[in-house]
Formats: structure tokens, sequence, C-alpha cells
């Protein structure tokens, strides 16, 4: 049967939000606690949609496209031009993403989600993207689809339902004062992330950017800033902060979940082995996961590196598992 890809509009929001909802009741049964369903998950949906397709979809640019077969409408791909942080310098361009809310129905004819891939790739390079990358949950059919277009995993988003963190006692609230060390330690962590890819290439500027983000931070009441400083010398820091709808899906309860980002210590410094056991980047991971919890939150992601065993084995031992996948393809240069 024949698949038609076209951008969607007002008349498909319906359909759209049939299958939207769909997949996020999969990612549910999956954690109920990590993907929590929003209050009214289906006008969540619905609201989404139609700002995004109406005059003001948002600073950042997106597109929603459906798959047709006959009248039905398939399956649907959300892209985005991801923008780039301030560290990173951007040498590539803003990359496109494929975000995680996108869907084939079940019963759609066979290279549906091939299709769909295609048509996004398309639009974000004529957006002018270079680099693509594709969300998926582990095992999920988008991943089957970016695995055979030649994707390989960039970013994994640990998560951890549950939380029971205890601090390390050498962790405490950062201060003004430590801003400097956690400077330092961002670049190191910097030059670590631009080791295992290109992709994370730090901007000339990092430090004075980072270090201006830093300050900021320790005034926004929606957070906890994190160091550990055994003897007196910090030697890691951790921010504990709100998830974003980068990574969670409008059908769902983004208040049930926070995000530890900016978070690095020595002992994660040998990406391919812990030092010390671990113990002190251990200590500082429960503090953060501690200060979610107390924020009432009842999942954690934590993102880091495919390449960075270290850091995933020290995740893993806490309990935490892959509940996201950002996966990467380079386009050829024109």
């Amino acid at each position: 049967m024949t698949i038609a890809i076209r951008p969607a509009g007002p008349g498909d929001i319906d359909r759209m939000t049939v299958l939207l909802l769909r997949d996020a009741e999969v990612r549910y049964a999956h954690d109920p606690v990590l993907w929590a369903m929003a209050p009214a998950p289906r006008a969540a949906i619905t609201d989404t949609l139609r700002r995004a397709m109406g005059e003001d979809p948002g600073p950042v640019r997106q597109t929603w496209l459906v798959a047709v077969s006959g009248a039905e409408v398939v399956g649907t791909i959300h892209a985005i031009l991801l923008p780039v942080p301030p560290i990173y310098a951007g040498a590539e361009g803003a990359p496109g993403l494929i975000m995680e809310d996108s869907i084939v129905a079940a019963g759609a004819p066979d290279g549906t989600g091939r299709k769909l891939l295609e048509a996004a790739e398309r639009d974000l390079a004529e957006a002018g993207a270079r680099i693509l990358l594709g969300a998926s949950v582990p095992g999920g059919a988008f991943e089957r689809v970016l695995t055979a277009a030649g994707y390989t995993p960039l970013t994994l988003y640990y998560a951890k339902s549950g939380l029971d963190g205890v601090a390390g006692d050498t962790v405490r609230a950062a201060a003004e004062a430590d801003v400097r060390a956690i400077v330092e330690l961002s670049a190191q962590n910097r030059r670590i992330l631009h080791a295992i890819d290109r992709f994370w290439r730090p901007h000339a500027e990092a430090d004075a950017r980072f270090d201006g983000w830093m300050r900021k931070s320790l005034t926004l009441g929606d957070r906890d800033m994190l160091v550990a400083d055994p003897e007196g010398a910090v030697e890691g820091y951790a921010i504990a902060q709100p998830a974003g709808p980068l990574h969670i899906p409008p059908a769902h309860d983004i208040r049930a979940t926070g995000f530890i980002d900016d978070f690095y210590h020595l002992d994660l410094a040998d990406t391919a082995a812990l030092q010390d056991e671990g113990h002190g980047a251990a200590g500082l991971l429960g503090a953060a996961e501690a200060a979610l919890a107390a924020r009432g939150k009842g999942a954690a992601l934590v993102v880091c590196p495919a390449g960075w065993a270290s850091k995933r084995a020290l995740l893993e031992a806490a309990g935490y598992e892959v509940a996201l996948e950002w996966h990467m393809r380079r386009l050829p240069r024109p």
C-alpha cells in the first residue's frame, strides 16, 4: 500500500493525538514513576500540537510530519533544530534532532518508519543541519529504524525511579567561592567529552560562559548545586534541577522527574575505569539524588555519553538504567 509523507496540519491533530497518547501509555507501562502521565494527557498533547502548528510555535524551529496510507494517518515524526549550548563551539552548526515523540501505528505498512525518517532528515538538511540526532527508548520501534539508517549511540539518559540516594559525608551545598573550582573541573569534563566525540568541541569562551551560568544558577531556587570537597579541595560538582521538555513528551507529568545534568568528579577522569572504586563520585551522585527526592521528585535522569564506560558503570551500580538514547549520524559535506 502506498505511503505518503506530508507536513501535519490542524486536521491531523485528533489522529496524531491518539497515536502519541498510545506511545505515552507504552512508556508509562514500562515505568509509571519516570513516565508518570500528566493530569490530562490527551489535552496536553492536543495543546502542544495546536501551538506547534499555530502562528507562534515557539523559539525553536520544529516540524511535524505525518505518514498517510489511504485516508488514514499511520505515523508521525517530530523534528527540531537543537540550539547549541553556549559552552560548545557548534562548529558543525545546530544539529537536527528527531524527537522521541515519534510513532508508527501498529499495522502500518512496512517501511513507514523509514520513510518518515528520510523525510525528516531532508527537512533538517534543508534547514542547515549537518549532524542528525535521533532519540528513542531502548528497544523502541524507532531505535530499529535509526540503527538501520546508520545512526550510532551518542548520549544515554540513565534513569532511576524510587530515589534512595544518600549523600556522601564530604558533599555540601556549593557557594560562590566554589565557582572557580567548578569551572576548572568543568573544563576537564569538556576535554573528556571532546575526546569521546568531536560533537562536544568546547567554545573558545566556554570557561567564562560557564562561570557566568554557575553564578546565576546559585541564585535560582528550583535547583541544588552541590560539591564534593574532602579535605577542603573540591573534587566534583553536580546540579540537581527540574527536567525539561526536551526529554519528557507532553503526555507525561514533567513535575515528577528531576535531571542531573552537570555531574563530574575526579573519580571519572579515566573514561575506561573508575578511580578509588568511584567512592567520591557515588557520594556526590547520592547527594544529588537525595536533593531531588527532597523536592518531591520520584525519578531522576542523568546524562552520560555512550563512550564513557566508567561513568556508565557508576550509574549502573547505583541502580540506574538507560531510559532514553540519542543516536547520531553525520551528513556528508555538501
